[in-house]
């Protein structure tokens, strides 16, 4: 199926898709903070760079998109039908790169949450900062 938008405008689309400071990062650091927990951002010298750490508890913390990031069972997970062979390679690279940067973080000492997208609801959230203090 071809494309609807002209290769520019679909150009234009794609770069504003942000990595850092998305909306469901910045819902999960609001709540975050109003519990009382302080954190750093996109720590460079861990793997994967952190979207959220905790240096307290040692935790860090992915925030991920469950398009980009292949969210088993989820409805935003979808396969792209444009260009199904480099959808396919992009996103499974973006899984393959996930497990290697948490196995990473584990062997160094550091837990792993992910908080995928769907899940910014005020109840996962509140189990996501029950499962830290309890670190």
């Amino acid at each position: 199926m071809p494309d609807i938008v002209s290769p520019e405008v679909r150009s234009r689309m794609m770069s504003g898709i942000r990595g850092k400071n998305t909306r469901p990062e910045m819902v999960v650091r609001r709540y975050l903070h109003s519990q009382g927990f302080r954190y750093r951002l996109h720590v460079k010298d861990l793997p994967g760079r952190p979207d959220i750490v905790l240096p307290k508890y040692r935790t860090a913390i992915f925030v991920h998109g469950c398009f980009w990031h292949r969210h088993a069972g989820c409805r935003f997970a979808y396969q792209p039908t444009s260009r199904p062979a480099f959808w396919e390679a992009k996103l499974d690279g973006n899984a393959v790169r996930d497990v290697r940067d948490e196995a990473k973080l584990v062997a160094i000492g550091w837990r792993v949450l992910t908080v995928w997208e769907c899940e910014t609801s005020s109840d996962h959230l509140a189990s996501v900062a029950g499962s830290i203090g309890r670190a």
